[in-house]
């Protein structure tokens, strides 16, 4: 590890073999932890690069306990989170409704790291019981269009950090790996991401994949499509800076999209939008983020037509169906 963290402390980067390494070495605790902690602080003043990247996600999902779905065709909808916006649940609620449409959802998700309620806080709290084993995520899979997989029970060798990164108290790079880390390995991915700088970074990195992605950045920083301003989405095929007008929706004020203070708040949103009774501008995002990852899903689709997918999800109950169908199966 010295002659990494010397490496490093040189303003040099590692690459793809020397990442991978350093992060199997840390799993299996062959460093202290003023070390680790000393790795982790220098991704707090730089993003990792791309050949660090790819090295960590390699090892990442070597040691990952893998979840079999026996060959469904899922999508993952994810945020990096970090944007600091403080937003209601946006990729969650969209998972349920992109399910409500008929397509299939393994979300990956952890316990929030900057915001009041993150994906695994958020269900917990609504009585969703957080399990590893693959016949209850195929179940959940065929009967609700969704399987929800926490984090934690995938990665059980990362659990050697979680006390450092505690203390640490901030977000780290290991943030940046958990959308590009799924255990089911979906074929289809909804990625936000709040910086422009991430997005070329994961576009760069999933273009080396066979993944049929699009990452969406709102251009005021927002790690998902906030109808505050235009956004852009990158994917295999295209790249596009979209301004909410042109494709149907108003504009609206970053303040209609607050989780409130408390998770007791964010899932009150969350459940609110789910049945129908959700503001118009927490709708109307919900739409839009729903909508695109519909159109990652169904390409040849066009982005109005998928729109009137996500709306018919939520207006026709089917989403909240998903819902319900997940919490008690």
């Amino acid at each position: 590890m010295k002659e990494t963290l010397s490496k490093l402390y040189e303003h040099q980067a590692l690459d793809q073999t020397e990442a991978y390494n350093v992060l199997l070495q840390i799993a299996v605790n062959d460093f202290n932890e003023s070390e680790v902690a000393s790795l982790l602080s220098v991704y707090l003043m730089r993003y990792p690069t791309l050949e660090e990247m790819i090295g960590f996600r390699e090892a990442m999902m070597h040691l990952c306990t893998k979840v079999d779905l026996q060959g469904a065709d899922v999508i993952d909808i994810v945020g990096t989170g970090g944007d600091g916006k403080n937003t209601f649940n946006i990729s969650t609620v969209s998972a349920f409704v992109v399910a409500g449409a008929g397509i299939k959802v393994a979300k990956h998700g952890n316990y929030s790291a900057s915001s009041i309620s993150g994906s695994s806080n958020l269900l917990e709290y609504l009585g969703y019981t957080f399990s590893s084993d693959c016949t209850l995520l195929r179940r959940q899979l065929e009967s609700a269009n969704i399987c929800f997989l926490h984090a934690p029970l995938f990665h059980p060798a990362m659990k050697n950090l979680s006390a450092i990164r505690k203390k640490l108290g901030v977000r780290t790079f290991f943030n940046l790996l958990g959308p590009i880390t799924n255990p089911a390995s979906p074929a289809k991915q909804l990625l936000g991401v709040s910086h422009l700088e991430l997005m070329r970074m994961y576009h760069y990195l999933l273009q080396e994949t066979s993944l049929q992605y699009k990452i969406i950045h709102s251009t005021d920083g927002y790690d998902e499509i906030s109808l505050t301003c235009p956004f852009k989405i990158l994917s295999n095929r295209t790249e596009q800076l979209i301004d909410p007008d042109e494709i149907g929706f108003e504009q609206i004020h970053s303040h209609d999209l607050n989780a409130g203070n408390t998770i007791a708040d964010a899932a009150s949103i969350f459940l609110k939008i789910l049945q129908g009774k959700g503001t118009y501008a927490q709708t109307q995002v919900t739409i839009v983020n729903s909508g695109v990852a519909i159109h990652c899903a169904y390409p040849d689709k066009s982005l109005y037509e998928c729109f009137e997918m996500a709306k018919e999800s939520l207006q026709s109950g089917k989403a909240y169906q998903s819902f319900k169908k997940i919490i008690n199966n």
